[in-house]
């Protein structure tokens, strides 16, 4: 993918906050410069996973895919979750052939905790059912803004 089409008016991405049994799911558009949290995918097991994904990619025909990875280790080592992300992004690009693009997810479950319980006026549902897809809602927004196009001045 070139640099201009990562810009593009048009272009849609596919965002992942990856667990090892949750996956949160959001999908955003250039267009727009917004993203929405779409679905937690529970998955133990690799062919439910991949059937979830490849019907989520059928759906949206994302450009790009963005996976929140964890940048800041505590203390010091990494963090275990990292080398599962990784292969993750991994199996995206070669069964897609799509880019994929990881952004810091350090702070998107706690922010997305908070963004919860500000708007929420009926708690219909609980945080614990929707967190990994606000997750991914907030890791795919913080990537949108993070890549948007820059004015240019023609002086």
């Amino acid at each position: 993918m070139r640099g201009d089409e990562l810009t593009e008016g048009n272009a849609t991405y596919l965002g992942f906050d990856f667990g090892e049994r949750n996956i949160g799911v959001a999908v955003g558009q250039r267009v727009t410069g917004t993203a929405t949290a779409l679905e937690t995918i529970r998955a133990t097991r690799d062919d439910v996973l991949w059937s979830a994904v490849a019907r989520l990619v059928k759906t949206w025909q994302p450009s790009a895919f963005v996976v929140g990875m964890p940048y800041h280790p505590e203390a010091g080592e990494e963090n275990p979750i990292v080398q599962p992300i990784l292969r993750f992004c991994r199996h995206l690009e070669e069964r897609y052939q799509r880019p994929v693009y990881t952004m810091d997810e350090t702070l998107s479950t706690k922010e997305s905790r908070e963004i919860f319980y500000r708007e929420r006026s009926k708690r219909s549902v609980q945080f614990a059912d929707i967190k990994d897809e606000l997750a991914a809602q907030l890791i795919l927004q913080t990537w949108l803004n993070h890549t948007a196009p820059r004015e240019t001045s023609n002086v």
